[in-house]
């Protein structure tokens, strides 16, 4: 989808993606107790998303602080930060492309050490859940200042996106797998997932456009190892400066996170 992002339409954009990132808030209530979906709308209208969310998300941490191992309460947290980090996206002026922001981030981060949590008290993870963490750790890669955070998030983002495949094994989250797996620099591995997103396709047109995104990110995958391997090998404050993650602006592909 191509969007004109000039002008007032830029800000209109930035609306749309906070009101998506409220409706994903939404479904938190069910879990924290009763609140009117005509409050949410009546309280965006004067108070910044993220602010609403933040409020959501103390309310999921007060009950935490007498449940702490309840897993509703710790998968709607996850749920709750990662929307409260989406809200806060702002658009890159040359690119139109949402960017995370230094304080969404740290949503992001606290989304990610929620779903940690959850995960050391479930035995059944939730798949919708892991699937959205899988898009959020793989963002947190690609925003990360060095080469060792992204790695930690991307192996982190195939752990994710393994449970949502196992669970629901389709064309859109094996390819997503074989993706983060392939910069996680498991090519092997990578490489059988790949091997199943394109027996999962409907068509033999589908496998083969499935084959050829996939070689394409291998290629990336194949990229960011050796750019690793520069800078492991720079020396000096100037060669770490210019190299830092070289993830960063990857911008994400059509079927990330699906």
């Amino acid at each position: 989808m191509l969007f004109d992002t000039r002008g007032r339409r830029r800000h209109v954009i930035r609306v749309v993606y906070a009101t998506l990132a409220l409706l994903m808030g939404a479904s938190l209530f069910l879990v924290v107790g009763p609140f009117s979906i005509a409050d949410i709308f009546n309280t965006a209208s004067t108070t910044d998303p993220a602010t609403v969310l933040h409020e959501q998300a103390e309310r999921i941490e007060a009950k935490l602080r007498t449940e702490p191992d309840n897993e509703e309460l710790l998968l709607a947290l996850t749920r709750a930060r990662v929307a409260a980090g989406n809200a806060q996206t702002e658009l890159n002026s040359e690119t139109g492309i949402p960017v995370i922001t230094g304080a969404g981030r740290e949503d992001l981060i606290q989304a990610s050490e929620a779903w940690n949590r959850y995960l050391q008290q479930t035995d059944e993870p939730n798949p919708s859940g892991a699937l959205l963490m899988a898009r959020t750790l793989f963002s947190l890669a690609e925003s990360s200042p060095t080469t060792e955070e992204a790695d930690a998030a991307v192996d982190e983002a195939v752990k994710a996106q393994r449970i949502a495949a196992e669970a629901r094994p389709n064309v859109g989250s094996l390819t997503s797998l074989a993706i983060y797996q392939y910069f996680a620099g498991d090519f092997a591995a990578g490489d059988a997932t790949a091997k199943e997103a394109q027996a999962k396709a409907p068509s033999q047109a589908e496998a083969k456009e499935v084959q050829k995104q996939l070689v394409e990110y291998r290629a990336r995958g194949k990229s960011y190892e050796k750019q690793k391997q520069e800078f492991a090998k720079a020396e000096g404050e100037r060669g770490k400066e210019a190299l830092q993650n070289p993830l960063g602006g990857l911008g994400g592909g059509g079927t990330l996170g699906q």
